[in-house]
Formats: C-alpha cells, sequence, structure tokens
C-alpha cells in the first residue's frame, strides 16, 4: 500500500508515546483529508526502526539535549 510522506510522518509521530499531539498544517481541504489517513496507517516494526534511526531525537538528560 502506497502512503505519502506526510502520511508516514504522522503515523510515526502518532506511534510515539511521548508525543503528545501531532500538530499538522493542511493547506487545502485535500491535504486535511490525506492527513486524516494518517492515524490508521500501521507501520511495520522494520519501518518504525528505520525511521527512528534515520531521526534519532535530541536523547540525552532534559533540558540540556533539548537545547541545541
Amino acid at each position: 500500500m502506497f502512503a505519502a510522506p506526510s502520511d508516514v510522518a504522522l503515523a510515526w509521530l502518532l506511534h510515539n508515546p511521548v508525543v503528545s499531539a501531532a500538530i499538522s498544517g493542511p493547506r487545502t481541504v485535500e491535504q486535511l483529508r490525506q492527513n486524516l489517513r494518517a492515524p490508521a496507517l500501521t507501520l511495520s516494526g522494520e519501518t518504525l526502526t528505520k525511521l527512528d534511526e534515520i531521526w534519532p531525537g535530541p536523547g540525552g538528560e532534559a533540558p540540556l539535549a533539548y537545547a541545541w
């Protein structure tokens, strides 16, 4: 199944238990409709692992880890 990159990004964020809200900024109704598919998108363990490897996040202890 094909999923748009924005759908995958939102689904990945929603999968992370520390993310309290995923904010999307659609400019058109079609983009909003597309974004609404993200919560139903199931990402495989392999995909989630690969995304976490590509974008590991800041890591370390707060607040220093978040003061880039």
